[in-house]
């Protein structure tokens, strides 16, 4: 961010403003005055999080600021998604790409974001989810969203690619290999399922870290749909297709060959 020279000014003739919370507090709400408040909305989007005096703790405007994020980028995921099985369908490859990459930057960031959420100890934890009356992030309408626009990409990809090219995976990743358009978009496909699932498998990690995945006070339906969900996969004939062809292979040169130190024996 390029910061004007009257901000910089005004910065240092305030250096010796004390450290008061309810001065900087009243700041931190934002304002509408200025064109970058107005085109962020950053007065009522700094409103989103409950008021400074009311959080159960220290750490509880972190869960919230955390959380409210990652809704924010699982909405730009799935808009960005519409725009991909769109250019999809126009067969315009190099779009697609450069949106999975955003999309798979993305996820990146959520799963890194999540990352803060271990600062809080497990009994601070307690307190801030005696706030969630029985919201678990099952409810998220973010995921809820990815989980139902996703498969819809898949069909595209097949219809387009695949159908309407008289190919299939097998061909495109092996038989007929030219690391053509379709390959890269099939392997940038795989790419985001990789990373949606680590994020999955990410937040198990957080679950077991904050309140434990065996705490008699959970769901149990709420650990099973973690767990399932975990294993779950977008595109399974994209992964599938990397054990069929090492099995193929494998019938050609043998399951087991022989190591490459051996050497065979001479006659003295």
């Amino acid at each position: 961010m390029i910061y004007s020279k009257s901000y910089q000014s005004n910065t240092r003739l305030n250096e010796d403003i004390p450290m008061d919370r309810e001065l900087f507090y009243a700041e931190m709400g934002g304002g509408k005055n200025l064109d970058y408040e107005l085109y962020l909305n950053t007065q009522d989007l700094l409103a989103c999080q409950k008021p400074f005096d009311k959080f159960c703790n220290k750490d509880e405007l972190q869960f919230q600021v955390v959380h409210q994020v990652e809704e924010l980028w699982m909405k730009l995921i799935a808009y960005t998604l519409f725009d991909i099985d769109e250019y999809l369908e126009q067969e315009q490859a190099f779009r697609v790409l450069t949106l999975f990459e955003r999309c798979n930057r993305t996820l990146r960031l959520m799963i890194d974001q999540l990352e803060l959420l271990e600062t809080m100890s497990p009994k601070e934890y307690q307190q801030i989810r005696l706030q969630l009356g029985n919201g678990s992030g099952q409810e998220s309408p973010g995921f809820r969203v990815l989980l139902k626009v996703v498969p819809n990409i898949w069909q595209t990809f097949e219809r387009v690619c695949l159908t309407g090219r008289n190919t299939t995976v097998a061909k495109i990743y092996d038989a007929d290999y030219a690391h053509d358009d379709a390959y890269a978009i099939a392997e940038a496909m795989l790419n985001f399922d990789e990373l949606f699932q680590k994020f999955r498998l990410h937040h198990i990690f957080l679950i077991q870290r904050s309140i434990g995945m065996g705490a008699a006070s959970l769901k149990g339906r709420s650990v099973d749909l973690l767990q399932a969900g975990a294993k779950h996969r977008f595109f399974p004939a994209l992964w599938d297709i990397r054990a069929a062809m090492t099995d193929r292979w494998g019938e050609s040169y043998g399951r087991v060959r022989d190591s490459i130190g051996s050497k065979p024996a001479t006659d003295p």
